[in-house]
């Protein structure tokens, strides 16, 4: 049965790829790892030649500020994270168009807030720019505007992490398909890191209260910010909203064609589209 649902992955055309920072930089010093963005961007180009339409969710610019000042270690106030952000976004989205030209692809940079989003006005207007971006046969690479996010005081203005920011996204644009990168194979009944008996979870149909209590919410990286309770938060808003899910592990970006060839890699949560799901209701509850 597993097999069957991996199988018609093959068939999604609307994909949203969200990687997080631990994908894209050195473990050993958290500058960004320039082959692995490259063959990042290999596999979206090679998905854009089979007539796929890819969102880009892309962590990092904070990192990439981090290697362009010289400070190695996580910001210690707003102020410094949103300067590390300042520096960072233009330099990432540099490395992206770059890179993206190279494979005759053409990378556009969308910074979105909560605000986007729970404003109607602004949230129909970032509606309509996903779409001519995706018509004009662009790759959108979606960040958190982390310039002028308030992540300390929470749920005023940040999305908490790109988890939750590429599932609003994927509800947004109606997507079919949600691929989040991290650092863990998938899913797992404990975290396997502290906890060798962990079963992995290979497939899961609905999100019940007791597969929420798995989630964890730390994360194992010193660059990263989403743990398993963030990815289970996205993994609810993108299957009510009608996409089906994947948690992978990033290590290895081509685990991307892997999963659209039907390859049972990472955890597969299966999309049953809520018709009571709005999302404008979710975000003002929690936000």
């Amino acid at each position: 049965m597993e097999t069957e649902y991996r199988m018609k992955l093959r068939e999604k055309k609307r994909i949203i790829i969200k990687v997080g920072s631990s994908t894209l930089t050195h473990e050993e010093t958290g500058d960004l790892n320039l082959s692995k963005i490259e063959r990042l961007v290999r596999v979206i180009s090679d998905l854009k030649g089979e007539g796929k339409e890819v969102i880009l969710v892309s962590s990092g610019a904070i990192a990439a500020g981090r290697q362009a000042l010289g400070h190695r270690k996580r910001p210690e106030s707003l102020a410094q994270k949103q300067a590390f952000a300042a520096v960072g976004q233009a330099r990432l989205m540099m490395v992206y168009q770059r890179i993206f030209s190279e494979y005759n692809q053409t990378a556009a940079q969308v910074l979105l807030t909560k605000h986007t989003m729970i404003n109607d006005s602004s949230r129909y207007n970032a509606q309509n720019t996903f779409e001519e971006l995706l018509k004009l046969g662009a790759v959108p690479v979606v960040n958190e505007n982390d310039t002028v996010s308030t992540s300390e005081i929470p749920f005023v203005d940040t999305f908490g992490d790109n988890d939750r920011l590429s599932a609003v996204v994927a509800s947004l644009v109606g997507a079919d398909l949600l691929i989040l990168l991290s650092d863990i194979d998938g899913l797992y009944s404990d975290d396997p890191r502290m906890n060798p008996d962990a079963r992995f979870i290979p497939l899961v149909k609905e999100i019940d209260s007791k597969l929420l209590a798995m989630g964890k919410s730390t994360s194992g990286s010193d660059v990263g910010t989403g743990g398993m309770s963030a990815k289970l938060g996205a993994a609810r808003i993108a299957t009510d909203s009608g996409a089906d899910m994947i948690i992978a592990n990033g290590q290895d970006v081509s685990v991307i064609q892997q999963i659209m060839d039907g390859q049972e890699k990472g955890t597969l949560f299966l999309a049953h589209q809520n018709l009571d799901f709005d999302l404008m209701d979710y975000l003002r509850s929690v936000y």
